[in-house]
């Protein structure tokens, strides 16, 4: 598929962003404190307002718009889900494509379990 995204000053955008193991998974809902936390301090840093958010087991939706000068709406969700998953406790299961990703951004070389 040929995906096209729209990079909009302003914009106001919808997103669904989901956990990768989505059956049986109630993560969001058990771990929404930390949730919450990656979201106030990515909005501190990197302003937007929240027109509306609704956090499911296994994924969520939101609808965010941003600053008049500013379009960048995914580091804002990259920061959000980083800070989420590296504050979930270490004995949560994270799959290998999490654990490789985790390690790639901290540039840690141990695959071991996080």
């Amino acid at each position: 598929m040929d995906y096209r995204r729209v990079w909009h000053q302003g914009g106001t955008y919808f997103f669904t962003v989901n956990l990768l193991q989505r059956k049986g998974n109630d993560l969001l809902v058990r771990h929404i404190q930390p949730l919450r936390e990656s979201v106030k301090v990515v909005k501190a840093r990197h302003p937007f307002e929240i027109h509306g958010w609704v956090v499911l087991p296994e994924h969520f939706h939101c609808v965010l718009e941003l600053p008049s000068d500013d379009a960048d709406y995914a580091t804002r969700l990259m920061l959000i889900k980083m800070g989420f998953s590296k504050a979930l406790p270490k004995t949560e299961r994270r799959s290998a494509v999490r654990v490789s990703a985790v390690n790639a951004a901290s540039g840690n070389a141990d695959t071991g379990n996080i």
